[in-house]
């Protein structure tokens, strides 16, 4: 009968902390395992408790596997970079309140399934703000989409002339935030248009859409061009949105100044 690593019989000559390792390694309890070599160079499990020393490697597990979910959720996010909260500036005068941020960086919004946008001219951090807080949706155990809104579009249009669309919408409908970066930066046509009504009526009342926009918002019905279309898309996502209207000059700008 053929073995493998699962299934493969322990060797007795090994000692028993050798043992204990493989099964770990086996069993995939990686972060135990990990703890577990760490004991074997010090005191600890010398001076610890049977249970107490139990209930160190089961948490040691659990804080592995959490990190590691929480880097698969930033991996399938396909965040264009990376964004802290806390690497937020708000020193720079650009109309940033940070007890607005503070407060969206509690993700209620997105518990609520409440939408947000973030506006302003090229360089003042919008995509940054956004990231942070996808970021920080990750890191609480949600799943985030993030993608710039012409590409997705753009994509979104090869898969319906190859009738894979319906699959690639499921995608973005799982996850309970979507970021569209950009919006409306280029000109929606006319078969963009219906697919960004479908992605928003999916997501109407039930999961949340963060978008960034050099438009203001006020401007956005004729950035989407159809009427009939624009109506259909502004009553589904602004009422009750929350809004961030960024001014000032390019915050890249006056980083590049400051250092030469």
């Amino acid at each position: 009968m053929e073995t493998n690593e699962k299934t493969a019989p322990i060797t007795v000559e090994k000692d028993r902390n050798t043992i204990s390792l493989d099964l770990m390694n086996r069993m995939k309890l990686h972060g135990m395992a990990a703890a577990f070599t760490e004991s074997l160079s010090s005191t600890f499990a010398d001076a610890a408790t049977p249970d107490s020393f139990l209930g160190w490697l089961l948490s040691r597990e659990w804080d592995y596997r959490s990190e590691a979910a929480i880097q698969r959720l930033i991996r399938m996010a396909s965040f264009r970079y990376r964004a802290y909260l806390e690497e937020i500036d708000y020193t720079i005068s650009r109309g940033l309140d940070r007890n607005q941020m503070e407060r969206l960086a509690s993700l209620e919004f997105i518990r609520k399934a409440q939408n947000l946008f973030i506006t302003g001219s090229s360089g003042t951090g919008k995509s940054f703000l956004a990231t942070a807080l996808g970021y920080q949706a990750c890191k609480s155990g949600m799943r985030t989409f993030y993608a710039n809104a012409s590409k997705l579009l753009g994509a979104l249009k090869v898969a319906k002339a190859k009738g894979t669309i319906e699959a690639e919408l499921r995608k973005i409908e799982r996850c309970p935030l979507l970021i569209l970066d950009d919006l409306f930066l280029v000109p929606l046509d006319a078969k963009e248009r219906p697919i960004l009504l479908d992605i928003i009526e999916d997501r109407h009342g039930r999961k949340s859409i963060l978008v960034t926009s050099q438009i203001p918002v006020s401007n956005w019905y004729d950035a989407i061009g159809d009427p009939t279309v624009a109506d259909a898309i502004l009553d589904r996502i602004v009422h009750e949105a929350h809004q961030i209207e960024l001014t000032g000059e390019s915050v890249r700008k006056m980083k590049a100044g400051k250092n030469k």
